[in-house]
């Protein structure tokens, strides 16, 4: 039985797990919104949309973790996996929360 090596595994999503993506903008805003400086909507819809990813990680792994106990899920890999990446998606967001909190922290300690 040969083993297939890792780069043949497809890591698009089309296997069990749909994985979110973030795609980069490189510094240029999409098409459709405004460049001003007054505008605070588009940071809040990508705060929102980058919690609403972390929510859909955990739901997934959630869905995997049923899967595997039930017994209909083939591969608990899978779920190491996408349970692993709700863990990651979590520090990371509890990690930028933090650093927030102390800039803003030291921005209410400046002197004016």
């Amino acid at each position: 039985m040969a083993i297939p090596p890792i780069s043949a595994r497809p890591m698009t999503g089309t296997g069990p797990i749909a994985r979110p993506t973030m795609a980069p903008t490189g510094g240029q805003p999409a098409a459709g919104q405004a460049t001003g400086a007054t505008d605070g909507a588009g940071f809040g819809k990508a705060i929102a949309d980058a919690l609403g990813s972390v929510q859909e990680s955990h739901q997934v792994a959630d869905g995997l973790a049923q899967q595997a106990a039930t017994g209909q899920l083939e591969n608990v890999h899978d779920y190491m996996i996408a349970a692993t990446q709700a863990q990651l998606a979590t520090e990371l967001t509890v990690a930028v929360r933090n650093k927030a909190l102390e800039s803003f922290n030291e921005i209410m300690r400046m002197q004016v």
